[in-house]
């Protein structure tokens, strides 16, 4: 596997790589971009090579998503997640970000709410005050090194105006996995409230070993009647970029609300998009996953060992995705003073945690999804940049 393969992504609009100087002021020179959530590593072989065979042919016209495509889906939903879906209950968007600004055009109206618990994804926030919509904000409960749900305190925030409910599962940025019950009670919470739940498990297949990660429609199949589930291949898979996610929505009701709306705008998915997704969802592509996730058990390892030899510093166990989710407030530093030693000092990029709500203000996000060199690198760093707290 070529996961400790350096590739030198400047200079090839990555947006990891050649935007965080201008956003946080780290030079791609002499830095490292630990920020957005993709890798620095090949895709699959598989992906890769069915890539490859589309460019050999060398004709891009018109396609559609046919039932290799929706199959694979199928396949990978059922053999992975021991969930059985049917194919014609999938509908592609481009990406998960697309999918959920429309979830939001469809479902809700201009000053509608929509209710999300944070620290959550910071794209949640933004897309539904871009759509015109409130934030109806409900933090969880710090319990040690996890969060839990408070579903009393949670309803004692809606206004009334709230329509739909966003949640991420597993939890970005903690790499929190809910439990069975845990989704059961939130389902509960919604169908009290009328909400539709709209469940990003865009992170699904990025488990650490010994967890066990559990669907919302496994977990509470009473709620598929207003749910819709987002998945997609592009964070297992390291092609974000190609914008390819699905909705899977068993609801016919909403699942034909949707449909409309995607005929309406002239939606259709990416040739190349659909192409590495078949492929993607795949034996081998299963069996590169596992590979990745033993490489990712590694980093997570050698950097919360590392970071959590700093006094004061904290990185959370992470129980799923690459993203370690660290916590400063025991050096006893304001936000913008451990956040000027990480980037100055350090020079490392990394998610600033109160953009991800109530509760990330003394926190940062790291990406591990890169080699283990650059792993060791930015431990060092970090090591040095607090060096005067040992």
């Amino acid at each position: 596997m070529t996961f400790n393969t350096p590739i030198d992504r400047r200079g090839t609009l990555s947006t990891k790589w050649d935007l965080m100087e201008k956003l946080y002021g780290v030079s791609p020179d002499d830095g490292l971009a630990m920020w957005t959530a993709d890798c620095d590593y090949q895709t699959a072989p598989c992906v890769r090579d069915a890539l490859q065979r589309a460019v050999d042919h060398g004709a891009f016209g018109y396609s559609w998503q046919d039932e290799t495509y929706l199959g694979a889906i199928q396949w990978w939903m059922q053999t992975r997640h021991n969930w059985p879906i049917e194919t014609d209950w999938i509908l592609t968007t481009q990406g998960l970000g697309n999918g959920i600004a429309l979830c939001l055009d469809v479902w809700t109206d201009p000053g509608d709410a929509v209710v999300i618990f944070s620290p959550v994804y910071h794209e949640f926030a933004n897309k539904i005050k871009n759509a015109g919509r409130a934030v109806t904000e409900c933090p969880l409960v710090r319990d040690g090194d996890t969060y839990t749900l408070d579903l009393d305190d949670a309803q004692a925030r809606l206004t009334g105006k709230e329509k739909l409910l966003i949640w991420c599962s597993p939890q970005n940025p903690s790499g929190r996995i809910w439990t069975a019950g845990e989704l059961r009670a939130l389902a509960d919470f919604a169908r009290k409230n009328g909400l539709i739940i709209v469940s990003d498990e865009v992170h699904h297949d990025l488990i650490m070993p010994g967890n066990t990660f559990t669907p919302m429609a496994v977990a509470a199949p009473d709620a598929q009647d207003r749910t819709v589930y987002l998945t997609a291949a592009s964070k297992t898979f390291n092609i974000a970029g190609q914008r390819t996610g699905n909705m899977i929505i068993p609801d016919e009701t909403l699942r034909s609300a949707m449909r409309a709306r995607l005929k309406t705008i002239d939606y259709n998915p990416s040739a190349l998009g659909v192409r590495m997704v078949t492929a993607a969802y795949s034996a081998p592509g299963a069996t590169w996953v596992d590979a990745q996730v033993a490489h990712l058990q590694g980093n997570r390892d050698l950097f919360d060992a590392g970071v959590n030899a700093i006094p004061g510093v904290h990185s959370l166990p992470l129980q799923s995705t690459y993203l370690a989710w660290v916590d400063f407030a025991g050096t006893g530093m304001t936000r913008e003073d451990f956040t000027a030693r990480v980037e100055r000092t350090a020079k490392i990029a990394a998610s600033h945690g109160n953009g991800f709500g109530a509760g990330g203000e003394t926190f940062l996000r790291f990406n591990l999804g890169t080699s283990r060199s650059v792993i060791e690198d930015a431990v060092a760093r970090l090591q040095d940049a607090f060096g005067d707290l040992q």
